[in-house]
């Protein structure tokens, strides 16, 4: 897929050479740019000898910059090339769980390296060829975020169904090797990679420290849509004991050697474990928190800051919290929390029972409109009605459902409060006034 460019930046050494949208970008220094990752790469360096076409001609230019100055070109595509996708068959694939006649860009599944990098999203590794392999490693592109699941080789296979899972070692030993940071995620799985398994990978992956730098375990998501799919367990509460204590042993061994976990179960594992959340020094400075573990850690920590700066106030206030059935307890002590300083606040938690993807789903991010618009539409509502963000995609305009915002606020007659993962913003939120 060629360069196209969309625009430049105002001001930007593009600019200046006069590129135009439509114009293409060809090569940097005799590389060939074919995706953004080339673009930025090649681009970094002061001395550039760049060749495109504008207006259909072909032109060059040699030009001298700041290293690191960017050359403010916008391409058709972030990625420029198209974005790969997964050519696995997981066990416990998530969008293999999704009914009908939801948003097409839900079934995409993404497996890119590139975004790995960029974005942040966790990747297989057994859709690298050997010349993906080989760049990221000459290029340092790094951290890489890796979903491991198991590392041995038989078992990953049949968890996968694709033969390169087989490779998941020797690829992490290349990279480790290479210098390249990775950042590690297993799936758990009850009776396949749980137990003796996932001891054996944590040990393996304890031996590429400090390259791997951190491995969150977070509990399969199962939905009521498995028809035909490989049988899978939830875990049961003391599946979830035992699997921290599982993983504590090996956590608290690099502890000691190490200086930090490594290892970092989920919050959904202690709070459904019936065990206390961990206190802020267990998680290393977050090192999963985008993979949403230590989340409620955080959160609290936050809400204690917020409500600390708090003057003391019996101003009447009144809202409801929207949520999923897991948080409830989190948000009935951060509410609990707020009254010390704020006595008269009246603030009702609503838990939404996922029947849209099934009662075993029982996080805020998978709450749809359809359960809350069932569930809600006869009660007697609060002007106020808060909402995490989790609950809808990146725009913040939509839910799972294909739901907007605006059909929501018309079904219950209340305008939504959208929230974040801040403790300080929730805080504001709850109360409805600045700290």
């Amino acid at each position: 897929m060629p360069a196209q460019i969309f625009s430049t930046d105002p001001g930007s050494i593009a600019m200046q050479l006069g590129f135009e949208k439509g114009d293409t970008l060809v090569s940097i220094n005799d590389h060939d740019i074919t995706d953004v990752i080339d673009y930025m790469y090649y681009s970094e360096i002061e001395k550039l000898q760049i060749k495109a076409i504008c207006g259909g001609k072909h032109v060059e230019f040699d030009i001298e910059k700041d290293m690191d100055e960017p050359l403010g070109m916008n391409f058709e595509s972030y990625l420029i090339d198209s974005q790969k996708s997964c050519k696995n068959k997981c066990i416990f694939c998530f969008i293999d769980q999704l009914p009908k006649g939801l948003r097409p860009s839900l079934y995409f599944k993404d497996d890119d390296a590139r975004l790995s990098f960029l974005m942040g999203n966790y990747i297989t590794l057994t859709n690298l060829s050997e010349n993906d392999i080989e760049r990221i490693c000459n290029m340092r592109i790094s951290p890489i975020n890796i979903s491991v699941h198991s590392t041995d080789p038989e078992l990953r296979v049949k968890m996968m169904k694709n033969p390169n899972a087989a490779k998941i070692n020797d690829i992490m030993l290349r990279f480790a090797k290479a210098g390249i940071s990775m950042n590690c995620q297993i799936v758990l799985c009850k009776n396949i990679n749980d137990g003796d398994n996932l001891i054996r990978t944590l040990s393996d992956l304890k031996a590429l420290y400090p390259s791997v730098l951190s491995v969150g375990i977070v509990p399969v998501g199962l939905t009521r849509f498995r028809q035909g799919l490989f049988p899978l367990k939830s875990f049961t509460p003391s599946d979830c004991a035992q699997v921290i204590q599982t993983i504590e042993r090996m956590a608290g061994e690099c502890k000691k050697q190490f200086g930090v976990r490594l290892f970092y179960p989920s919050d959904e594992f202690f709070i459904k474990g019936g065990l206390p959340l961990p206190k802020e020094d267990y998680y290393d400075g977050y090192p999963q928190i985008e993979n949403g573990i230590g989340l409620c850690t955080s959160l609290l920590s936050e809400v204690d800051t917020a409500v600390n700066r708090l003057s003391f106030s019996t101003k009447p206030s009144e809202c409801a919290i929207i949520t999923g059935t897991l948080p409830v307890q989190l948000m009935k002590s951060i509410v609990t929390k707020i009254s010390t300083k704020r006595p008269a606040l009246n603030c009702t938690i609503y838990p939404i029972i996922n029947h849209f993807f099934g009662e075993q789903i029982t996080v805020a991010g998978l709450v749809t409109a359809t359960d809350i618009i069932d569930q809600l539409k006869d009660r007697d509502l609060p002007k106020r009605l808060l909402i995490p963000s989790s609950m809808l995609r990146s725009q913040q305009d939509m839910f799972l459902d294909s739901i907007t915002i605006e059909q929501l606020e018309h079904k219950l007659n209340r305008k939504l409060t959208i929230t974040h993962s801040d403790g300080f913003e929730l805080v504001e939120k709850i109360i409805d006034e600045r700290i």
